[in-house]
């Protein structure tokens, strides 16, 4: 099973990380969520404290999907919202185009470069992160303590990643670390998205501004790929936003989960 956390009331809605990060990574909006809906907090296959994800020899996107499924099933989870960043947010979108879940809210997904040059951009950031981070672990406490730091170390994932507390920091870091086999396995599988989406499924698709992990041009690539979904710009957002502007990125995920799941009635309905 996933490891994963539950908290809150109201509809469901799933939150998946993005490569090299863990659940934790939603805390910053968790508590304006968890006042209008039940969330999920999931930690994928080998990140933070989930199983190892084990290459057996199929398509990463298959094991995922299955692992979704399985993890749906076992929390009784039919049909819910999902929202993801970045990984996650493919994840959400592949979701959607399965019609495993009732609306895709998604920051910054993959899957939208233009070419094998830019996928090549996109490893060379994580192989840089990852490698930057088991180095650092020695001086990781010391260097994470400080504001300018924390700036430093999380510049290419955030805009302001001094924000984050010294402690939260420290296990994102340990945490990419921990994550490296998982990530060279699903980076190695990474193809575009291309996979057409039920208009009946609501999308939302955010973007930073100061995203320097998958630029900013991806978000067109997007518009185009997904002409029905909600397509909305998160200013002075970096890749990983849920720190930069907590109240923008709340919103976002509640609007973007605002609608009755599908196949169930809605309370405008019984009334």
């Amino acid at each position: 099973m996933l490891a994963h956390e539950r908290t809150g009331s109201g509809e469901p809605l799933v939150l998946v990380h993005g490569i090299g990060h863990r659940r934790q990574a939603w805390y910053p909006v968790l508590d304006r969520l968890a006042e209008e809906r039940e969330v999920i907090l999931i930690d994928l296959p080998g990140h933070g404290e989930s199983p190892a994800l084990i290459p057996d020899g199929r398509p990463v996107r298959d094991i995922l999907r299955e692992i979704l499924e399985d993890f749906f099933d076992e929390q009784g989870l039919d049909r819910p919202h999902i929202a993801g960043n970045s990984l996650g947010g493919r994840i959400a979108l592949e979701a959607a185009a399965d019609g495993l879940v009732s609306s895709a809210t998604t920051l910054a997904p993959a899957g939208f470069w233009r070419n094998q040059v830019d996928f090549a951009y996109i490893r060379a950031v994580f192989t840089l992160l990852t490698g930057a981070a088991a180095l650092a672990q020695p001086v990781a406490p010391a260097i994470l303590s400080t504001a300018p730091g924390r700036a430093a170390a999380f510049g290419l994932l955030m805009a302001k990643g001094h924000r984050l507390s010294p402690q939260a920091a420290l296990g994102d870091v340990r945490g990419l670390v921990h994550a490296r086999p998982a990530l060279e396995t699903i980076i190695d599988g990474g193809f575009p998205f291309d996979r057409p989406i039920d208009p009946a499924i609501p999308v939302t698709v955010a973007w930073g501004t100061r995203d320097l992990v998958l630029l900013p041009y991806q978000a067109g690539r997007a518009e185009r790929a997904l002409p029905h979904a909600e397509h909305i710009t998160l200013r002075g957002c970096g890749h990983v936003p849920m720190i930069d502007d907590v109240d923008l990125v709340a919103d976002v995920l509640l609007k973007g989960s605002a609608h009755p799941r599908l196949g169930q009635q809605s309370a405008y309905d019984v009334a």
